[in-house]
């Protein structure tokens, strides 16, 4: 999920535009007209001032008739045995917008949900620590653990299918929706119902915990082997790396281990950021592509400290996104071997629409906010891996065992092949 700024050829961060892989600035009206306030001619019309981009989706109108929606209002008032408020209602209509995209990275974040989205992003939250997604029939699904973190400790994986969250079904909730039940207070408890490769079902209850942590770590491995790793593309991303990069230069180091298993995504300038520093200046890293249309291009802006260094990139089904745009621009480019198994497959970028209000300074959202699909991303070699991945150059397992008995198998492949050249 990634944020960023058109400047001379450059994503920068700005408080006006925020572009995410994981995946602002416009109104939409509010629908207060659904529960009987301001009942006009029976449309809504929507009003964005931030994006020049031409729609791709053809037919629609340039409003909505809204009077069969008033029609099921009108109904659920009249006759539902409960207790509802004007916000649930509005925040359900414009959930329901977002959801009929029928896509899993198109969502509308309530303030509350929006800042716990921008937490997740940063590694700055409380909770269990896992990437969630939906698979392709609609499945709530692990995409990644961060490490160190409760789910990782408690033996959660990429893929692991959630069932149940404390006991009430998932089937018809959405990404958001999860997130928001999983969460919880430091020190609380959360239990998961699991489906494990198709058929192994697993319970794990979970304590919260708050997380914040770097999102890059590093250090110095036998034959003087630089390690990186890199949790999440997050706000910090770029200067940790930069600063542990120019430290391994300054070692002298043999060869670079990149490590971006497990890891979800993030922010597209910091994607192009850490590409850059292997990378010389203007080679591409990546196309975005509305349709058959090329909206943009990023190319490597500079800083390459790191070029001509031998180089492994880890990967494995948990990296995602902003981690599948480094490793592909790395190895295209020359820079990189690819070790460890196929990666996630998330090959579009969204952007994020402040709905009310301008951005803050910052460049969040004063309040509720759109993440929307604008775009495909294709490798420098052409190919978009959404739904697809990126094979490694060598396949490598890593099996529970091995994790236990501390024998990583990737890493040691990574080590051996930079101890060859």
């Amino acid at each position: 999920m990634n944020l960023k700024l058109k400047k001379a050829g450059v994503h920068i961060w700005s408080p006006r535009s925020k572009r995410l892989l994981r995946l602002r600035n416009g109104l939409i009206l509010l629908l207060v007209l659904f529960v009987g306030i301001g009942i006009g001619d029976g449309r809504i019309s929507f009003n964005s001032n931030q994006s020049q981009l031409q729609p791709v989706a053809k037919g629609l109108p340039s409003s909505l008739n809204y009077s069969s929606v008033n029609a099921v209002y009108q109904a659920l008032k009249d006759n539902y045995d409960g207790q509802l408020t004007q916000t649930q209602l509005l925040n359900g209509i414009k959930h329901g917008l977002a959801d009929a995209a029928n896509d899993p990275y198109t969502e509308y974040f309530t303030a509350q949900e929006a800042k716990a989205f921008t937490g997740e992003l940063n590694n700055s939250f409380s909770g269990i620590g896992a990437q969630l997604s939906q698979d392709s029939s609609g499945n709530l699904e692990i995409m990644s653990p961060v490490p160190g973190t409760p789910a990782d400790k408690a033996g959660l994986k990429p893929n692991d299918i959630i069932t149940a969250i404390n006991g009430k079904s998932t089937s018809g909730v959405s990404v958001d929706q999860a997130v928001n039940e999983i969460r919880g207070k430091a020190g609380t408890k959360v239990t998961l119902q699991i489906i494990r490769n198709g058929s192994q079902n697993l319970s794990f209850t979970i304590t919260r915990a708050n997380i914040n942590a770097p999102s890059v770590t590093t250090k110095i491995l036998p034959n003087n082997i630089g390690y990186m790793q890199i949790s999440t593309f997050a706000d910090d991303t770029s200067s940790l790396a930069q600063k542990d990069a120019a430290q391994f230069k300054a070692d002298n180091v043999k060869g670079v281990i990149l490590d971006l298993r497990d890891d979800p995504g993030g922010l597209l300038n910091a994607a192009i950021n850490v590409s850059s520093l292997w990378l010389k200046p203007n080679q591409k890293i990546l196309d975005e592509k509305r349709g058959s249309q090329v909206i943009e291009s990023d190319y490597a802006q500079g800083g390459d400290v790191l070029h001509g260094i031998p180089t492994v990139v880890l990967i494995n089904s948990g990296s995602a996104s902003a981690s599948e745009i480094t490793a592909g621009a790395l190895h295209d480019n020359g820079q990189a071997y690819l070790i460890g198994q196929k990666s996630f497959g998330k090959g579009v970028v969204q952007d994020i629409v402040c709905i009310t209000g301008k951005a803050n300074p910052d460049g969040t959202c004063p309040a509720d906010e759109l993440k929307v699909t604008i775009a495909s991303w294709y490798r420098p070699d052409g190919q978009n891996i959404n739904h697809k991945g990126i094979k490694p150059d060598e396949s490598v397992s890593l099996s529970g065992s091995d994790i236990n008995s501390g024998n990583d198998t990737q890493l040691n492949a990574a080590e051996t092949y930079i101890n060859s050249k």
